[in-house]
């Protein structure tokens, strides 16, 4: 029999951190040869281009969330990936790495792991990971019955941004409520071994405990009632002062129902050729992260919000009145 390929899957809340995991794993030369799946939810396949991979065995996959609406897009992602990896049209990985959604329940996805026949001949769930940010992960396991899942479904707990808060005994015994078998490790500095990441889990040491499980729990996914997602999207730069602004507007205004905001964007002040990357969760916002160049040849600023119960309009409408202010000061 052919041996089947390793899948991880790295799931956590919004605002956890994959993609930064993600990032620093891609940059080990140990870790090359990984074929990455990114789903988004929203419109635009932002992660992808923040990952800026480069590479066609990079498939963004951004048609809703991964858990209950393209579950079969996953499966014949994965498969015709395989395939084309066996006909050689693309390098030869030697594994898969799956970045779910913030707000995917993981369920459904380890249910097509594990029970679809198509995927278990071809592929073998190695871990999953769930990353939890340290700051605002009680909050989520409160709020949110994704995070619950996620931190129930990992072999694995990784505490991200442990840095801002050092007290993470609280956050630590919800955990060991939800899931007792899983390690829980915090990053250092952000970062953590890829080995310890993506090393044979419990799950994948021990199937037939989550096999029952996911065969008893089913495929609905669960998830927060009134969650949208809201993309800008524009062709001019914009100022630094608006775009501060606007960002602070944002946080101070719509509180925790701001789960997250994500973007590149081009400043006025920096030109068109590079671009910056922004992020805030709920009120807390991160510095810009400038980029050397844009990651591909869509060169539009596009912000992604995920929020609930935010008017679908207000962001872009509140944006365009503090660019005004600010253009018209200037002058």
């Amino acid at each position: 029999m052919t041996e089947r390929m390793p899948v991880s899957v790295v799931t956590g809340f919004l605002g956890a951190g994959k993609t930064t995991l993600l990032k620093r794993v891609l940059r080990d030369p140990a870790w090359a040869d990984s074929a990455v799946v990114i789903n988004e939810y929203g419109e635009v396949p932002l992660d992808h281009d923040l990952v800026a991979a480069g590479d066609e065995t990079f498939l963004s996959v951004a048609t809703g969330c991964l858990c209950c609406v393209v579950r079969s897009d996953l499966t014949q992602t994965l498969l015709d990936l395989h395939r084309r990896r066996a006909a050689g049209e693309v390098p030869p990985y030697a594994r898969v790495l799956i970045e779910t959604s913030g707000l995917a329940d993981p369920a459904p996805v380890l249910h097509a792991l594990m029970l679809e026949a198509a995927m278990t001949d071809t592929h073998r769930l190695q871990s999953v990971a769930t990353l939890v940010d340290a700051q605002h992960g009680l909050d989520a396991l409160d709020r949110h019955p994704e995070a619950q899942r996620q931190a129930m479904l990992a072999d694995r707990l990784l505490l991200t941004k442990s840095d801002l808060a050092p007290d993470t005994s609280g956050l630590e015994v919800r955990l060991r409520g939800l899931n007792p078998a899983a390690p829980i490790r915090a990053a250092v500095q952000g970062a953590v071994p890829p080995d310890w990441i993506f090393a044979p889990g419990q799950h994948a040491t021990e199937p037939a405990a989550l096999a029952a499980w996911l065969e008893d729990a089913g495929t609905a996914a669960r998830h927060t009632e009134g969650v949208a997602t809201i993309v800008i999207e524009r062709e001019a730069p914009i100022p630094a002062m608006a775009l501060t602004l606007w960002m602070q507007a944002l946080a101070e205004h719509a509180g925790p129902k701001l789960l997250r905001v994500k973007g590149l964007v081009a400043i006025t002040e920096a030109g068109a050729d590079r671009p910056a990357a922004i992020h805030a969760i709920q009120h807390v916002v991160h510095p810009l992260e400038w980029l050397d160049a844009w990651p591909s040849a869509d060169r539009r600023g596009r912000v992604v919000l995920i929020g609930q119960g935010l008017p679908r309009h207000w962001p872009a409408r509140l944006l365009a009145a503090i660019e005004d202010e600010v253009v018209s000061a200037s002058r």
